[in-house]
């Protein structure tokens, strides 16, 4: 049986975020204070490709923080596609954590197909 399930992702974990980071090609997150244009934010800092500031998740509330000047220092469609694979590298952690094996399959539409199956960890 096939189930369906869109995410709205709230960025809580630390390894998901470095995995979502080696999964695209990023510098690793950087762990403190970290200067945004106008204001300094505390938190998971992630150095999007093309972005001139980072994006700041603070991984207790959830919450991100970033300054893209309305899409003129980033591309709305880098920090999409960091939740998007945030959002897969947490859901293979807890799913191997439960004991599932993991695949997954890139859609034409840009989208990713996360299969479980229970028994076995790939």
């Amino acid at each position: 049986m096939s189930h369906v399930v869109q995410i709205k992702t709230q960025v809580r974990d630390a390894s998901a975020v470095r995995a979502g980071c080696v999964r695209l090609g990023l510098d690793a997150p950087v762990e403190g204070e970290v200067k945004l244009f106008a204001e300094t934010v505390t938190g998971l800092g992630v150095q999007l490709s093309g972005w001139r500031y980072p994006v700041v998740f603070n991984i207790t509330t959830g919450d991100s923080k970033f300054d893209n000047y309305q899409g003129h220092w980033g591309k709305q469609e880098r920090l999409d596609e960091f939740l998007q694979a945030y959002a897969v590298e947490k859901t293979k952690i807890e799913a191997r954590r439960k004991g599932y094996s993991v695949s997954e399959q890139s859609l034409a539409d840009g989208s990713i197909k996360v299969s479980l199956v229970a028994g076995g960890v790939s």
